[in-house]
């Protein structure tokens, strides 16, 4: 992501849907109050994103206040790789640090040229590693989703267990000069193209799982081993229902400061229609960055003062912080308010969503949304195959389900995206090895679902219990019709004469 207002390549706009016009950063912030997080601030030019045509998502529009993780580009290189810093000289990657002077390249004209840029992010991983061989000798140890600029475009290292297109292939070149200049005179302006032979000879998978280092630049590349190389922009979304993709992007949070004013002004618009709008669809509204930016009560209120229904999906807590703005919302407006909870053993949660509130915790705020007299769903998903797909596995989950007040359950089998597949199946091979041929039958390739037949299997096992414990049935499969509701009509309860909400 290029911050400083220059236009996003067309991959970043997909990652990044409505931000896709013109994007001000404005800060970076780091505060004891949140150690290890960093907020890149930024102003939007809109709040509502408009869901594309070919989505199956049932809804048409959605407001995502935050970028966190979308865990689909993970873009990592061995700490030892050297990179082309501000004087000339080639570092090791390992000693470079946030604020240091590098080269990333532009785009001027008709050509794209080495600019001086700065590090604005940098964090470690661990992953299985490839090694690139060129035919001047330069060798690249790197991540198989990485991305390196060839004679061709961007190119992955490798389609690896994600189906990612296009990746390296030995008829590529990579754009650069290699390793054969240690120390290179300072290129600013100097037009990118390749003298050296840096045909691509072989990509080699190691044994193993590798420390490896990324940073962010800001120009969204950097020079390494003497070629192109795309790094991360932080927008990681920490997006509903995926599973943690790694430290280093959970701590990079993108915020839209302005995201209630974009917002206010959308809504006055002639042509807007009061569609629903689904909050908490792809990032979390009330991730650990809300407890700081406090964006959400402004959000509510724009959308009920302007008679616009909106729904709610989250795993964090902090949503009973808004329960008396959300609950004068819904007097106004439909309003449907959905946990994810997903994992009831709370081992199994620490490894699989070690960031997010406990169990109990999401449980004990559906209490405290039901109190209040919202209808509140319980998204029971990701059911994962041979790990909380057994009967005592999901009749314990329903159980308390329906202790803590939910009304309705909404439940699904893992679904695992290109990003994220691989980080899964890397789980797996530490925690569940046994378990690893199995999920690569489920899985297999670029397939992201379950099979049909596993899904139809999970239905006729989970909804007869959900309906003996007394609760709603959705199947996310059953997708309404675009722009309808993802719960039932009424979200909120009708409560006795004598009853209060709180």
């Amino acid at each position: 992501m290029r911050w400083q207002g220059q236009r996003i390549d067309e991959a970043d706009a997909q990652a990044l849907p409505g931000m896709e016009n013109r994007t001000g950063f404005l800060r970076t912030v780091t505060t004891p109050e949140f150690a290890g997080m960093t907020f890149h601030e930024v102003l939007a030019k809109s709040a509502l994103n408009h869901v594309p045509g070919p989505s199956k998502m049932p809804f048409n529009w959605t407001v995502n206040p935050y970028r966190g993780c979308s865990h689909a580009c993970v873009y990592c290189v061995s700490p030892d790789t050297l990179i082309l810093c501000g004087d000339g000289r080639q570092r090791p990657l390992h000693d470079l640090e946030v604020g240091d002077e590098i080269y990333g390249t532009e785009v001027r004209g008709a050509y794209r040229r080495y600019v001086r840029t700065r590090i604005e992010a940098k964090w470690a991983t661990r992953k299985r590693a490839y090694r690139i061989s060129l035919a001047d000798g330069t060798e690249i140890i790197a991540s198989g989703d990485h991305r390196f600029l060839t004679d061709r475009g961007w190119k992955h290292v490798t389609d690896a267990e994600t189906g990612q297109r296009p990746h390296l292939t030995t008829s590529n070149r990579l754009m650069g000069f290699g390793t054969g200049v240690v120390d290179a005179p300072t290129p600013e302006g100097v037009a990118v193209q390749t003298v050296a032979d840096l045909r691509v000879l072989s990509v080699e998978p190691l044994d193993g799982d590798h420390d490896l280092l990324d940073v962010t630049t800001g120009t969204g590349d950097f020079v390494a081993n003497g070629v192109i190389s795309h790094n991360c922009f932080a927008r990681g979304t920490h997006t509903y229902l995926d599973l943690d993709a790694g430290r280093d992007f959970d701590s990079q949070i993108v915020v839209k400061v302005n995201v209630v004013e974009a917002l206010e002004k959308e809504l006055r618009r002639g042509s807007w229609q009061h569609e629903t709008v689904a909050l908490g669809t792809n990032t979390d509204p009330y991730q650990r960055a809300e407890g700081r930016y406090r964006l959400m009560p402004g959000i509510i209120r724009s959308l009920a003062d302007s008679g616009t229904p909106f729904s709610v999906l989250t795993k964090g807590t902090l949503i009973r912080r808004d329960i008396p703005v959300l609950v004068e919302a819904a007097a106004r407006v439909p309003v449907d308010v959905q946990l994810s909870i997903a994992m009831f053993d709370e081992t199994l949660r620490e490894a699989i969503e070690p960031g997010a509130p406990s169990t109990q915790a999401r449980l004990d705020t559906v209490r405290a949304l039901s109190d209040a007299g919202f209808r509140v769903g319980v998204f029971l998903m990701p059911i994962l195959p041979h790990l909380t797909d057994s009967v005592n596995a999901i009749d314990g989950a329903l159980r308390r389900i329906k202790e803590a007040g939910a009304d309705h359950v909404i439940y699904g089998a893992l679904h695992l995206r290109a990003g994220v597949k691989p980080w899964f199946l890397q789980w797996l091979s530490q925690h569940r090895p046994d378990l690893l041929s199995s999920y690569r039958e489920l899985y297999p390739g670029s397939a992201a679902e379950a099979p049909k037949d596993y899904r139809a299997w999970l239905a006729r096992r989970v909804k007869p219990l959900i309906r003996a414990h007394g609760l709603e049935a959705l199947h996310s499969d059953d997708r309404p019709a675009r722009g309808g509701r993802t719960a039932p009509a009424r979200a909120l309860r009708t409560p006795e004469p004598s009853a209060t909400l709180f």
